[in-house]
């Protein structure tokens, strides 16, 4: 396996307030290639930071993050979203689907933006939908779908762009049990048919028992890195 992410004394501090926050404390990691990774710890311990760092949605105030060989931290917004749009993919706990558009035009969206033609991104936008289990959804609006199935498109619309690794943040939180479960197993699935990386941050249970490698961060620190 190669490293795909290769972070390097990553801090982080917020001056919100008088007193500055240390969101991350000179954290170092890296993640290979095919790896179902949960970041877990407790509210307010840097997950959601870490992950924005690594998918380029925030800088760094110390370090830097490379990924594939390629150092994020120092790009110009310009750059980085070029880059994220051709290498990451993202889940929100929020699920992030625009309202207006029917499940597959939100997952060819993505692929619209990086100007591919109109039959490769039909194509792949139902292949994607299939593995999904939510082809028979495809002309549905977000409204028309239940938050399991919702999420299962901005799954789906997360791998439409062949990303290098998929970021999720909390992805099961607005999830009852039995869409927990059939959308782990669904993402699982893909980590092992397709090598799809993901990395979640989570405080779900559940996440945790299928992830082949737990880090567990306390005060913006790593404090246990095991693999399964």
């Amino acid at each position: 396996m190669s490293t795909i992410i290769k972070a390097t004394n990553i801090s982080k501090v917020y001056h919100k307030t008088t007193i500055p926050v240390h969101a991350l404390n000179k954290l170092s990691v890296n993640i290979e290639e095919g790896e179902f990774t949960a970041i877990v710890g407790p509210s307010g311990c840097g997950k959601t930071t870490l992950l924005n760092i690594l998918g380029g949605l925030d800088q760094p105030t110390e370090g830097k993050v490379e990924i594939a060989g390629t150092d994020i931290s120092t790009m110009k917004d310009s750059e980085l979203i070029d880059f994220r749009l051709k290498n990451i993919g993202f889940v929100f706990q929020a699920y992030n689907l625009i309202p207006v558009l029917t499940a597959i035009e939100n997952v060819e969206f993505i692929m619209l933006l990086q100007k591919r033609n109109k039959k490769e991104r039909h194509t792949r936008a139902m292949e994607l939908l299939e593995r999904m289990d939510i082809s028979d959804k495809a002309n549905n609006k977000p409204s028309q779908l239940s938050g399991g199935q919702q999420q299962r498109v901005a799954v789906a619309r997360a791998l439409a762009s062949k990303p290098r690794f998929i970021l999720a943040d909390e992805p099961t939180a607005n999830l009852d049990s039995a869409s927990t479960s059939n959308l782990l197993d669904l993402m699982a699935k893909m980590n092992l048919e397709q090598n799809a990386t993901f990395i979640f941050s989570t405080h779900d249970q559940r996440v945790m028992d299928k992830a082949r490698r737990i880090i567990t961060l306390e005060d913006g620190a790593i404090v246990s890195d095991v693999k399964r």
